[in-house]
């Protein structure tokens, strides 16, 4: 099984691509035909987590995908800056619960460390 150390510094990594995706498809509001981008990852860890590999969960990949799940406007684009700016605050907030829960084992870590 993959430690919480190394399945916190995923998440972080993976709320880093998003808030990526999120610029993109800001950047790309008024782009006919653009389709909004997002992350998978969530996914693919339940179904690593799932499986009996416990390799599985460390071999895990965030990748970027198009949802193609949001009304299109007559432009085909489907980018709504309402959504991507409501995307961009709860990702703010997991990407500083990530690091701060990093910083915390880090120090529990270094605590460990100087014990004698």
């Amino acid at each position: 099984m993959a430690e919480i150390t190394e399945l916190l510094a995923i998440g972080a990594r993976v709320e880093q691509m998003r808030q990526k995706a999120i610029a993109a498809n800001v950047a790309n509001l008024e782009t006919p035909g653009y389709r909004r981008i997002d992350v998978r990852f969530e996914q693919l860890l339940a179904k690593a987590m799932a499986s009996e590999d416990p390799e599985d969960i460390s071999r895990l990949e965030p990748e970027f995908f198009n949802p193609l799940d949001t009304p299109v406007k007559p432009n085909g684009n489907d980018v709504t800056l309402e959504t991507e700016v409501g995307r961009m605050v709860e990702n703010s907030l997991r990407h500083k619960m990530y690091v701060k829960l990093l910083n915390k084992r880090y120090q529990q870590m270094e605590a460990a460390l100087q014990t004698p």
